[in-house]
């Protein structure tokens, strides 16, 4: 399983029990954002450096002087939301085959395109899907699954066509040009052999990876 981490500071983002999230720091919020239920007591500027969608719904609320806005439609409700919230902040954030649909939905809705801010959260999460986990099998095929859920925004954003053409690469690749990849214990497999040098064929386990060889 491949995993990506993304900004440094730690995770200051604490909630109350009562679906309250808030950034613990010195500065008092100025922004509360709601998502499906949950409360996010956050700071306009770091939302707005990253977000073009947050950009105009609190230009919105700064003309209307209030502080308060609505994105329950946000793909991947409060768990993503919070994702791209701490990525805004400089917070480490993790992402792997399993969230990174859900994330990227999220950020396709809060619009955070190279257009708003260099080296924005689309852009991360689409090189590490295209120099990562789209080579990867096992990625591959679970970041399949998980866009089913995300439909059909998944499908627009071309993820099911990106992770389909992966799969398929790797299906047709010509077995000679590959080598497998999978987990063993080293010590028990040299004893298997009798310390041989060449080692016999063995049935390749259930985690096994595709990998191109390297020329």
């Amino acid at each position: 399983m491949k995993f990506m981490k993304i900004g440094s500071k730690p995770d200051s983002i604490k909630t109350d029990g009562n679906n309250v999230r808030y950034v613990e720091n010195e500065l008092a919020s100025d922004i509360t954002i709601n998502v499906d239920g949950s409360r996010f007591c956050l700071h306009k500027f770091p939302l707005l450096s990253k977000s073009a969608c947050l950009q105009k719904l609190l230009s919105r609320t700064d003309k209307n002087n209030a502080d308060e806005v609505d994105i329950s439609g946000i793909p991947g409700g409060p768990t993503a939301f919070e994702t791209c919230a701490k990525f805004c902040y400089g917070m480490t954030v993790t992402l792997s085959a399993y969230n990174v649909v859900a994330t990227r939905c999220a950020a396709e809705y809060l619009g955070m395109h190279e257009t708003a801010e260099k080296g924005n959260l689309i852009y991360k999460i689409d090189v590490f899907l295209n120099s990562s986990l789209f080579r990867s099998w096992k990625d591959s095929i679970i970041v399949l699954q998980t866009t089913k859920t995300f439909s059909p925004l998944s499908e627009d954003l071309k993820l099911v066509s990106l992770c389909i053409d992966a799969i398929a690469s790797k299906a047709c690749v010509n077995v000679s040009h590959v080598e497998w990849s999978y987990t063993y214990n080293r010590k028990k497999l040299a004893e298997e052999n009798n310390g041989a040098d060449q080692v016999r064929a063995r049935e390749v386990p259930h985690d096994w990876v595709l990998q191109p060889k390297v020329a």
